[in-house]
């Protein structure tokens, strides 16, 4: 058999001078050749499969990323992250430890999904990572860009004293805190509750130790601890906490006492704690507010389900703690 009509799966053992001299070229060689040099010394080859939206990742973002890397003559991956539902959010320059990787996402756009070739000095090195990566090994990344967030206003405030903080504008407190709480909800809609938890406190510690100037700035604070206030309580609801889902309700309520959200969140916090009196109260002004709300009514007639089946027990129990009462009253 001729050179040329080895298989792959031979070719990988043979040295790359004789495969060479063979006119033979490797599967990341023929690969290489349909990529665009990224940095100019042929160190980072990228190829775009499917083109992403808006602007290219900020270098202080932090990133949610699909990937899976490959060495050459591999069929599977010895990383890889297809695995999982809602990969977590990275910070580039902290937790993306792999040159190439980080220099490669930088070029990328969301939604984006491309193939990277990164020769050693970009990758594991000369000496690899035993036993996963051999020596000097090129190594192939195919990374999809899911979403990514621009947190540096976020590390640079956190890096301020607490007396530098409230010498910060107004606008960059908000801007930091609307940035905390766009991290909780991409967390809760994850279903990463506690994650989703902790970045809500935080943007509200931001905001309770922001002392206002004037009226027009305690307006503005209260207007950013709102929706902030509605999210701890319904992520508190997910960890069936409702004595402290109840509490962040209210505290929506002293912000805003006909808000709908909070009092259908008090609602549904009483309800778990099977204190119906104060479910019916905050559930009948929510419906109030709004008379055809589904989500609302509904949870009406769930309350309704439950007192009955309360009181049903409550009657049952009675006839066995006074049997003969109960047998005298039907004469």
């Amino acid at each position: 058999m001729s050179a040329n009509g080895l298989a792959s799966r031979i070719q990988q053992f043979l040295d790359p001078r004789e495969r060479l001299m063979a006119g033979m070229q490797s599967p990341f060689q023929r690969l290489a050749q349909q990529m665009q040099d990224i940095l100019g010394d042929g160190g980072i080859l990228k190829e775009v499969i499917q083109a992403g939206e808006g602007s290219p990742v900020p270098r202080d973002a932090s990133v949610s990323i699909h990937f899976s890397a490959y060495l050459e003559y591999s069929d599977q991956p010895f990383e890889t992250t297809s695995y999982l539902k809602y990969p977590r959010m990275m910070k580039l320059g902290r937790d993306v430890t792999l040159y190439g990787l980080e220099v490669g996402v930088l070029t990328m756009k969301k939604g984006e999904f491309s193939r990277f070739l990164f020769l050693p000095k970009y990758a594991y090195g000369e000496f690899g990572c035993p036993p996963l990566i051999p020596p000097s090994a090129t190594v192939l990344y195919e990374v999809q860009i899911l979403d990514y967030l621009d947190s540096a206003e976020v590390d640079h405030f956190f890096a301020l004293t607490p007396e530098e903080q409230n010498t910060v504008p107004l606008s960059t407190v908000l801007n930091v805190v609307k940035t905390q709480r766009c991290f909780g909800n991409r967390c809760f809609n994850q279903s990463r509750y506690e994650d989703a938890k902790d970045r809500y406190k935080q943007a509200l510690t931001l905001l309770k130790n922001r002392e206002s100037a004037n009226e027009e700035e305690g307006r503005s604070i209260a207007a950013m601890q709102l929706p902030v206030f509605l999210n701890l309580s319904l992520t508190l609801l997910r960890l069936q906490r409702p004595l402290k889902a109840l509490r962040y309700g209210q505290r929506a309520l002293e912000v805003d006492p006909h808000n709908t959200k909070a009092l259908f969140r008090c609602g549904q916090a009483c309800l778990e704690m099977d204190d119906y009196e104060k479910a019916q109260d905050f559930l009948l002004m929510a419906q109030a507010n709004k008379p055809f709300n589904t989500d609302i009514n509904n949870m009406l007639k769930k309350l309704a389900s439950c007192y009955k089946g309360f009181m049903d027990k409550e009657k049952e129990m009675c006839s066995k703690m006074f049997p003969h009462f109960h047998a005298s009253s039907k004469k």
